[in-house]
């Protein structure tokens, strides 16, 4: 069984790299900049490259994997 702070983490990094994901989607889906003053290109891999890792490393403190 998993200990509490885990749990709290594991939530939280799913929740946070979900939200990336979702938000990086839309952006980059409607043609908008995903980050202010950055190439678009970039920043939309990036987005999504960070919000795989969060939602991998939530998934793995929930005890998914």
């Amino acid at each position: 069984m998993e200990s509490g702070p885990e749990t709290f983490a594991g939530a939280a990094f799913a929740l946070f790299g979900a939200g990336l994901l979702l938000w990086t989607g839309v952006r980059v889906r409607a043609g908008e900049p995903v980050a202010d003053g950055v190439a678009p290109r970039g920043a939309a891999v990036t987005g999504l490259c960070f919000g795989a890792a969060f939602l991998v490393t939530g998934c793995r403190l929930l005890g998914f994997w």
